[in-house]
């Protein structure tokens, strides 16, 4: 039996390349540009696509596990088991806004963000009175045309941000790529699925 696992390409894709094959499983052609990959051993089947598009394939059977980060787990609803932290695409959820901006005196606050459920998360748990945009790419553009006060965005190096002067007013939460299982796979293929969680972690 095979095991389908949607993963998110780019980084998070090859570092959880590296983790399988440093857990035994072995590959002839990783380094190409097929959206589908297996093993060697046909055990499991690797299928690339869009960081976004990971939980839909999961919540609709066309992958029986998935690999993820975070951000993009907490804007769905748990459709999904959340089965393992992983140790990659480490990188933080951070506020951020134009240099020597007013953003923490301010009682009402707009977010540009491709994440609105985290963004609205951070306003109540701030209790602040705000506006969430949603932007699907480029948040930066927000404060920089006065679309929105800050953004609410993934930062790893901060380099992009520096460029379009910007700065890290708050680390809101730290997010790894996790394991999440379709809920009727996990019950139909429980045995393979722990041995290949045992055999990763």
């Amino acid at each position: 039996m095979t095991l389908k696992i949607a993963v998110s390409k780019g980084r998070v894709y090859e570092d959880f390349l590296s983790l399988l094959k440093s857990s035994g499983y072995r590959f002839k052609d990783e380094k190409t540009r097929k959206l589908v990959i297996k093993d060697l051993d046909n055990s499991i089947n690797l299928i690339i696509v869009k960081a976004i598009d990971v939980p839909l394939y999961v919540n609709n059977a066309f992958a029986d596990l998935g690999i993820v980060g975070k951000d993009i787990i907490d804007e769905f609803d748990d459709l999904f088991y959340e089965l393992l932290n992983l140790e990659i695409g480490v990188c933080d959820l951070c506020i951020a806004s134009m240099k020597n901006s007013k953003i923490k005196e301010m009682d009402y606050l707009k977010i540009a963000t491709k994440y609105p459920k985290q963004a609205n998360e951070y306003l109540k748990f701030k209790k602040l009175n705000g506006e969430v945009i949603k932007l699907n790419g480029s948040v930066e553009l927000g404060p920089l045309i006065n679309i929105s006060d800050c953004i609410l965005d993934i930062v790893e190096t901060g380099n992009t941000l520096k460029e379009n002067g910007l700065e890290v007013n708050e680390h809101f939460k730290k997010i790894y790529s996790k394991v999440i299982a379709n809920k009727v796979s996990y019950k139909t293929k429980t045995d393979i699925i722990t041995e290949f969680i045992n055999k990763i972690s």
